[in-house]
């Protein structure tokens, strides 16, 4: 089956744990845990031919997310791919244990208005659309939308309403891209490659 022309597709499986916890999480906090799964989970995907896009965590006392991004380079995502990383992912969650709490996995493609998680992610799509969400306002705004510009090291470059902003990868939010569907999704653009990108 091919997911190219859909949106997302996700695989769900859940999972229990029993120690409490809190959830007055600072965005940096949860920009760490993010990280912090990504490194855990990119190895396993990869060992399956795919990519680890990045990780979504969201904290809930009743029951949080754990949603993953993951690409297939050269070809569409498949169920097939769905899952079987649903499955690795969700054993190497059980061995390491890493969640508090009850929590749902979802495994999904990158879809049209694909995330984009680190500096070489931006800084393939240069040149493209995107939205995003900064954790601090900048100027007195959190919402931009508009080109990327550049990328230079973990300081990315947009336009908004003709004039460049800089905003420091640590600082984002969460961003995507805005769909082009003049062009097929997730083609990257010819931008260049980042200055100094860790």
């Amino acid at each position: 089956m091919d997911l190219s022309a859909l949106p997302m597709f996700g695989c769900e499986t859940t999972a229990d744990q029993e120690r409490p916890y809190g959830l007055f999480l600072f965005p940096s906090f949860l920009y760490m845990r993010n990280k912090e799964l990504t490194e855990l989970l990119a190895p396993v995907v990869a060992d399956l031919g795919l990519e680890c896009l990045g990780v979504e965590y969201s904290p809930s006392h009743g029951n949080s997310l754990v949603r993953v991004y993951i690409d297939a380079p050269g070809r569409a995502v498949t169920v097939d791919d769905c899952e079987a990383a649903s499955r690795q992912i969700s054993a190497t969650l059980d061995v390491n244990d890493p969640i508090q709490g009850r929590y749902t996995l979802e495994v999904s493609s990158p879809g049209l208005d694909r995330p984009l998680f680190t500096p070489e992610q931006f800084a393939r799509f240069i040149g493209h659309k995107a939205k995003l969400e900064t954790n601090l306002p900048i100027d007195g705004r959190r919402r931009f939308n508009g080109a990327i510009r550049s990328v230079e090291g973990d300081t990315i470059t947009m336009e908004q309403d003709g004039t460049d902003v800089r905003i420091a990868h640590a600082n984002i939010h969460k961003a995507k891209l805005v769909p082009d569907f003049g062009e097929p999704a997730g083609k990257p653009g010819k931008g260049k490659k980042p200055k100094n990108a860790s």
